[in-house]
């Protein structure tokens, strides 16, 4: 590493054998992996060297202008694209006749000497920020292939210099967050290979993150051809050993290496075109090296390979950034169900939020206890899959939460080899009778008392709930420290569980008896019934009626357009008290303040404790307001709630006046009759979980916060929202001993970063495969995309794709497109005329509410946020779930 000119020459330039993982600052992502790859038994690579980040450094610190160039470059936005292409252009023309300083220029020529001035060279670029486990910067600078001559390495090197400008490596670091000033670029110069074949490798399946399956891809001559998508690479599969799958594709063309330097396309002879590029056994044995540098780095590797006189070659190796993690689960063959698409909430949760869910479901039921995977909690169902019933009935239970997560389900059970392999988990003992067999019991004795005529009584939920919350209140303001976080990590469990087993009975009573419904109705009257119209303005339903609450005080403030053009603006810390200074403020003051006081807990993704709640940040609400002043008259939310009851209650007298022509309708008829009142009695009461969930969640972030302050106070944390990043256990122990581990807190605040890029599979498995499942549909016209029908009616309109409720812009006519939707969305439903989401089921929270405002309604559309662009004209048909984009 340069030997003539001692120091100031070894900085500019290292071999690859004096490099390791802990090079990155000097020599990249691509440079550190390729120094790791040549610690690798067995591993053949190239010989070469890497043009140090201080080289850079040095270059470009030559330049007067550049400072004033980068400052101009940090304020554009990822999505300037012309400003983008101006200034790259013009720092890149800067760079690219910017003379190499000659210590610079003199480390380099001797580092291609000593690896041989006779042969051709790649030339690539290797960021600091390259090739990492979080953010792959790969194709984002250029790579030149085929360089023979020093001068030529010497001016290819300061092109790759330069490319850290291109236009999509400025767009890609703005997008991310890197500071242009801040990424440092080396450049490894490589020799060259010229293979007969080459490819990338992945040690994870990348369609479905399988962790068993090794993916190739292989295509003739230079692996650039596959890369930049000239030709269709042949695809092998490999697993434990044996070529599991294999397709030849049509290989029209190869890039080949000339003779003076630089690559050109050939077209390939029509008898070649169809050759399996790599036989089998070159196959198995670089599926083999994979698992070896897979081993090494300790995860999924993403490989760039070549194939030459008979001799395996790694040119790199990268992490693979897109898959997800696999589940923090017990060893063994296991299947785990998104819990995030039970609850209408996919986002990432953060550690606290986890723990919370952790502990208290574990204490619930130890079968139940979720496991994490991505930021994300996961329930074990391996248990279910292991048995002949659960393969029988699991699918169907998760059938009505999310119609894609049961036929993923279903699509595990057809594997009858892997299924074969599961057993059931051993778990400790609760000490408490199985939750699964309590709810059993009241399910067998609900259903037997609604078919034979026992009447439920109406509980009393909201004082049951009053007094847990009572009672939790004066607990915790009897406590402090450690023994108040303690409490709250036991409360949790049974503070729930006492309100469930008040209202359980008659939500599923409800549950059953829309069942019960929907089945007779075809039987008898030979067509679906009319659950949708019975459904609308149901009484009871907590969600509803906030979102009703809501559009009363968009009333009390429609009146004051300067009050409204205030609201847009203000600030959560002074929201309340800024309204003095405004017209109607005496007004709306007091009325935004009940609702608060009222509905204050809850916020979108509300199942994460440490999600913002109304009450600590009420500026999310503006925008659902002013969408509801926008889209309807005063009093017109109270006008369309009574005439959707008068609605369901003609449907329910035509339903029972159709039944009693038929032959025994009157026994029909009362049968019916008892079903649809039991219904509609107790629909309602299915948001009610939700509701003291989410006030229980809020009691215990007051108390968890108060101590937040008080270790911010003491300096053991930095700020109050550090310990959103901690455990339960963590934080009690960070209360009790005065310490917590700020790097650990720092890293988790990065994942959770990463984790948000990641979209959650609905199942998985402990191999790392996600299955989505699928409609299986045929019925599709052009172009459509499918759903599962969840509220009648077919509407046209503009849609508005939603992703944070604090962005909405809702006016009359529009369509609510959105991810996901919980009661933290229930305002928009108020201003939209229909509902198009990503998950969901018949009877999770958007379908329900749709059809209570009787909105058409298509649940479980895959990516409706990307395919269906914010201002597109849709059409969404709720009876067949069916979503058009028109224009």
């Amino acid at each position: 590493m340069g030997r003539k000119g001692g120091r100031t020459m070894a900085r500019f330039v290292l071999d690859f054998a004096d490099i390791d993982k802990d090079s990155l600052a000097l020599a990249g992502g691509k440079g550190a992996n390729l120094g790791e790859l040549c610690r690798i038994p067995g591993v053949a690579v190239p010989a070469g060297f890497a043009v140090t980040t201080e080289a850079y450094a040095a270059f470009t610190g030559t330049s007067r202008e550049l400072p004033a160039l980068l400052a101009a470059l940090a304020g554009v936005d990822a999505a300037a694209r012309e400003e983008i292409g101006r200034l790259g252009s013009r720092i890149r023309a800067h760079l690219e006749g910017l003379p190499v300083p000659s210590p610079i220029a003199a480390a380099i020529a001797a580092a291609w000497r000593r690896t041989g001035e006779g042969h051709a060279y790649a030339v690539r670029s290797s960021a600091t920020a390259e090739d990492l486990p979080g953010a792959s910067f790969a194709g984002q600078q250029d790579t030149y292939l085929n360089v023979r001559g020093w001068g030529e390495v010497l001016a290819h090197v300061r092109r790759c210099w330069a490319s850290l400008f291109t236009d999509r490596a400025i767009a890609y670091r703005a997008r991310n967050g890197f500071d242009h000033a801040g990424v440092r670029l080396a450049v490894v110069v490589q020799r060259m290979v010229f293979p007969e074949a080459a490819g990338i490798m992945f040690t994870a399946d990348p369609v479905n993150g399988n962790r068993k399956v090794v993916s190739i891809d292989a295509a003739f001559g230079l692996g650039e051809a596959l890369v930049s998508g000239l030709v269709n690479a042949d695809v092998y599969k490999v697993r434990e050993g044996r070529i599991v799958k294999r397709r030849v594709a049509a290989k029209g063309l190869a890039i080949v290496p000339l003779a003076d330097g630089g690559t050109e396309e050939r077209e390939l002879p029509a008898g070649r075109q169809r050759e399996q590029a790599l036989p089998d056994a070159a196959i198995l044995e670089l599926a083999g090296v994979g698992r070896r540098i897979e081993a090494h780095f300790g995860r999924p590797q993403d490989i760039e390979w070549a194939w030459a006189a008979g001799r395996l070659y790694v040119v790199q190796s990268r992490p693979v950034t897109t898959l997800f993690p696999l589940p923090e689960a017990a060893e063994g063959p296991g299947v785990y169900v998104s819990f995030g698409h039970v609850q209408m909430m996919t986002d990432p949760i953060r550690p606290l939020g986890m723990a919370v869910w952790q502990r208290t479901m574990g204490a619930i039921d130890a079968q139940y206890t979720p496991v994490a995977a991505g930021g994300r909690l996961y329930l074990d169902i391996t248990d279910s899959l292991a048995s002949w019933l659960g393969r029988r009935t699991t699918a169907l239970m998760y059938s009505r939460a999310d119609a894609l997560m049961a036929s993923a389900i279903a699509e595990v059970i057809r594997r009858r080899e892997f299924v074969a392999t599961l057993r059931p988990r051993k778990r400790p003992k609760t000490g408490q009778s199985s939750y699964m067999r309590r709810t059993m019991g009241m399910m067998a004795g609900t259903a037997f008392g609604l078919l034979f005529g026992k009447r439920l009584e109406t509980p009393d939920a909201e004082g049951v709930a009053t007094v847990i919350l009572v009672r939790l209140r004066q607990e915790l303001r009897r406590r402090s420290g450690a023994e108040r976080l303690e409490y709250i990590a036991g409360h949790f469990s049974t503070g729930f569980e006492a309100m469930m087993n008040e209202i359980m009975r008659p939500v599923f009573a409800a549950w059953l008896a829309a069942m019960l419904i929907g089945w007779l109705a075809r039987r008898w009257l030979g067509e679906p019934s009319l659950l949708d119209e019975l459904t609308k303005s149901a009484p009871g339903n907590v969600s509803t009626e906030m979102g009703l609450e809501l559009g009363d005080l968009a009333d009390v403030i429609r009146p004051y357009p300067e009050a409204l053009a205030y609201l847009r603006a203000a600030e959560d810390a002074t929201f309340l008290e800024g309204l003095a200074s405004v017209a109607g403020g005496e007004v709306i003051r007091p009325a935004f303040a009940a609702f608060l006081h009222k509905y204050g807990m809850r916020c979108p993704g509300e199942i994460d404790i440490t999600r913002p709640r109304w009450r600590e940040r009420p500026t999310q609400l503006v925008p659902a307001i002013a969408s509801h002043i926008n889209s309807m008259e005063a009093g017109e939310h109270r006008r369309r709630f009574a005439q959707g009851r008068a609605d369901a209650e003609r449907a329910a007298a035509e339903l029972k006046r159709r039944l009693k022509r038929k032959l025994g309708g009157g026994a029909k008829a009362r049968l019916m009759g008892r079903l649809v009142a039991t219904y509609r009695r107790f629909i309602g009461l299915r948001e009610y979980p939700k509701y003291i969930l989410v006030r229980l969640l809020d009691e215990y972030k007051r108390a968890i916060m108060e101590e937040a302050a008080l270790l911010v106070k003491q300096g053991v944390l930095d700020m109050p929202e550090d310990v959103f990043y901690l455990s339960l256990d963590e934080l009690t122990a960070a209360v009790r001993t005065g310490r917590a581990d700020r790097r650990a807190i720092a890293a988790r605040r990065e994942r959770y970063a990463e984790y948000e890029r990641l979209k959650p599979p609905r199942v998985l498995t402990s191999e790392g495969e996600a299955i989505e499942g699928s409609y299986g549909r045929r019925d599709l016209p052009a172009g459509a995309l499918a759903g599962m029908p969840v509220s009648a009616g077919t509407v046209e309109g503009r849609a508005r794709v939603v992703t944070r409720l604090e962005e909405a812009d809702m006016a009359k006519g529009d369509i609510l497109v959105a991810p996901f939707t919980d009661p933290g969305w229930t305002p928009l439903f108020v201003s939209a005329s229909a509902l198009v989401t990503e998950v969901g089921g018949q009877m999770t929270h958007g379908a329900v509410v749709a059809r209570e405002y009787g909105i058409p309604a298509v649940v479980g559309v895959d990516e409706a946020t990307r395919k269906i662009h914010d201002g597109d004209r849709i059409r969404v048909d709720g009876t067949r779930g069916i979503v058009e984009v028109l224009h």
